[in-house]
């Protein structure tokens, strides 16, 4: 291990704020640079994407892919995760067929009891046979029956609120329920950011713009112009990572490195349901993306909020949001109305009529919603894809030459992934001791205390002025600690 490299990431979203810790915790010096006050501050998501079964256009090879990743991120970050199922419906207007699902289920399945067999640690989704569940009309009828249960443990009684709530005859059967689990952007960022300020290899430097990036005369290094706290410093560094999120390109035309990708932006809307008195999975509704009936996803958290999402461009898609690169920029061109939601604030009218919309898009499944309310601004950002397909969702890092690396997650399962190959990369430049790939080093995160990570995160969603209940989970993993 070489003690005197030093390391640069600019961006402190998932990614960046990952492979920081992980770079530190193998005792390289790191320095980890974000404009913004705090880290993990990007695109919203809520889950695992354990199997990328939210995704039906996308490869089953992307769904083992995912679900490897989603296995590895859960044993990375326990404490972000929500130990709750979900439940996939296809309506009856749509033209897939529940059967298509529980064929790549069924590959899935298979797909997790190996990685089991080839290690205990990771059946971290319960056991391989209760992968996945199918429930007919009569099951779910049948289901009506049974009282609400306060602390759920089955899967039969997570489905309960669903059989009591459902429209049955807006959606075909089986109904599928998953062990596809909640991820909590807060308590991830939470425990992230308290583990890299424990870390004497870790400079973090928040509120803190890149403004120039140049290679040095050798070409075996880098010098990095930024600004803080209005004053203008510079240093060198060895090995350059980029994970500047939807900004990656700017970063890259900085030098002068070609890139193909997209750019979209996205948002999922919260609500809050006060009549609610039940503890629900999440369900997701299959729909044609764009369209009227676009993929509906119902989100829970405590005190009765849930976030919205809905495939259509009165919700969560937006017209001109999906942007391209160009033979002269690496970095694809948002709108300026899109770059004015994410650096400083929504209109009031645009808020209501968009949480609005997303509510009334899943009431025509579960009609007792219709009286949920906007609850606060939405959660939003844009992600980069690289490459030209939209529908690409497992992908981690490239690498321009020996000595830069760029983060290109679409989905937060893949940070490990990325972290994986990066490690490769400076093992290969004699940075690192090869016995380090793929050990995941866990030191500071299993030292976070529970009650530190909680404070943090409602910190974090006070200061992003969101509902304090969001940072908090449904359902913890009672005496689970981390493992690998």
């Amino acid at each position: 291990m070489s003690t005197q490299v030093k390391i640069a990431i600019v961006g402190g979203g998932t990614a960046g704020s990952t492979i920081a810790l992980y770079l530190s915790e193998l005792g390289l010096d790191v320095t980890l640079f974000e404009q913004a006050s705090s880290l993990v501050n990007g695109p919203p998501f809520c889950h695992l994407h354990a199997g990328g079964n939210l995704y039906r256009e996308i490869s089953d090879a992307q769904c083992v892919t995912l679900l490897k990743e989603s296995i590895d991120l859960l044993r990375f970050y326990p404490f972000a995760v929500d130990y709750r199922p979900t439940v996939i419906a296809v309506p009856k207007n749509d033209k897939g067929k529940p059967g298509d699902l529980c064929q790549r289920l069924s590959t899935l399945q298979k797909e997790y009891a190996t990685l089991i067999q080839e290690d205990p640690a990771n059946k971290v989704l319960g056991e391989s046979s209760d992968y996945y569940k199918t429930y007919s009309y009569e099951a779910i009828k049948a289901l009506q029956k049974q009282p609400n249960i306060t602390n759920p443990t089955t899967l039969d009684e997570w489905m309960i609120p669903v059989a009591k709530n459902l429209d049955l005859n807006k959606v075909q059967f089986p109904l599928v329920m998953v062990q596809e689990y909640g991820l909590n952007l807060f308590r991830l960022g939470a425990g992230v950011t308290l583990a890299l300020k424990s870390l004497p290899k870790c400079q973090l430097l928040l509120d803190t713009k890149v403004t120039h990036i140049t290679a040095d005369e050798s070409k075996s290094g880098w010098y990095i112009a930024y600004e803080n706290n209005k004053q203008q410093e510079q240093q060198h560094f060895d090995f350059l990572i980029n994970a500047a999120g939807f900004r990656t390109g700017l970063v890259d035309d900085m030098l002068a490195f070609e890139r193909e990708r997209l750019v979209e932006f996205k948002a999922a809307y919260v609500s809050k349901w006060e009549e609610n008195t039940q503890v629900w999975p999440e369900i997701v509704f299959y729909g044609e993306r764009g369209t009227p009936q676009g993929m509906a996803q119902f989100t829970p958290y405590p005190g009765g909020y849930f976030q919205l999402h809905g495939m259509t461009k009165e919700i969560t898609l937006f017209d001109n949001g999906l942007v391209r690169s160009t033979q002269n920029s690496a970095q694809p061109k948002l709108d300026r109305a899109f770059l004015k939601r994410i650096e400083q604030k929504w209109e009031f009218s645009e808020v209501d009529a968009r949480t609005q919309a997303a509510i009334e898009h899943i009431a025509q499944y579960i009609p007792s919603f219709k009286s949920a309310k906007v609850a606060s601004k939405p959660l939003f950002g844009a992600q980069q894809i690289p490459g030209d397909d939209a529908t690409l969702r497992a992908a981690n890092v490239s690498f321009v030459n020996q000595r830069y690396a760029r983060c290109e997650i679409v989905k937060v399962s893949s940070v490990l992934s990325m972290s994986d190959a990066i490690t490769k990369q400076l093992i290969m430049l004699g940075y690192l001791n090869p016995l380090a790939y793929q050990i995941r080093p866990l030191k500071h995160l299993q030292e976070l205390d529970e009650q530190a990570i909680k404070i943090e995160a409602k910190k974090l969603s006070l200061e992003r002025e969101y509902p304090l209940d969001i940072a908090d989970r449904i359902v913890p993993c009672l005496g689970c600690k981390t493992t690998l």
